[in-house]
């Protein structure tokens, strides 16, 4: 399983919290890459929903990554 930014942002809008059936079906029904729908096939399913990307790719980067300072523009 792996993870880029690109195949990430189709989660973005995604309902969390999900349970992996959910977002193989979201990512289904919005068009991803089949990428994404391997991707998720291969997560563990233990009934409980995910919360967040972070939560499927732990490196996922968050604004805080990022250097931009929106006070300055």
């Amino acid at each position: 399983m792996y993870w880029t930014l690109e195949l990430a942002s189709h989660l973005e809008d995604a309902p969390w919290p999900a349970t992996k059936d959910e977002l193989i079906d979201y990512a289904d029904r919005t068009g991803a890459p089949p990428e994404v729908r391997e991707n998720l096939m291969k997560l563990e399913d233990d009934g409980q929903p995910y919360e967040s990307m972070e939560e499927i790719w732990p490196d996922y980067p968050s604004s805080e990554d990022f250097l931009f300072n929106y006070d300055e523009y």
